[in-house]
């Protein structure tokens, strides 16, 4: 079964229809909480719809309230890491797409991982060069 990602709200409008254009059942935060919806507040119903988090906040993990919310309430959680426009980050993301897929399916939650863009030269090569994920934070839970 095909995973359920979560785009926050950090990511805008064109990052998930990037990702749902290339066939991936994306929930967007706008759908589902007001725009001044704390963090814990989303992470703890993502975690219990079982979604995958998506943010290009790399703060997270260091704000208590949130990293303790990703645990209580086990949130599989990925981080977009890069300075680019939404759009480039969501290709990078769809390119990435089976090393994330296979990823989730050998963590169980609540991680925090960084998905990062292929590099450059990379791209010069070949454009649909995948990128990277890396576990983060494994929670206990």
């Amino acid at each position: 079964m095909s995973p359920v990602f979560f785009t926050d709200r950090d990511l805008g409008k064109k990052f998930p229809t990037v990702l749902r254009d290339a066939g991936l059942t994306v929930e967007r935060h706008a759908d589902h909480f007001p725009q001044d919806c704390p963090d814990e507040g989303w992470l703890r119903d993502v975690g219990q719809q079982g979604w995958v988090a998506i943010t290009h906040d790399g703060r997270i993990r260091y704000k208590p309230n949130e990293l303790a919310a990703v645990i209580k309430h086990r949130v599989a959680l990925l981080v977009m890491i890069g300075n680019a426009p939404y759009p480039q980050l969501a290709e990078a993301f769809v390119a990435t797409r089976n090393r994330i897929l296979r990823f989730i399916e050998q963590h169980e939650p609540p991680y925090i991982a960084k998905i990062y863009r292929p590099p450059p030269a990379d791209l010069v090569n070949n454009p649909a060069a995948q990128g990277r994920i890396e576990l983060w934070y494994a929670g206990k839970g």
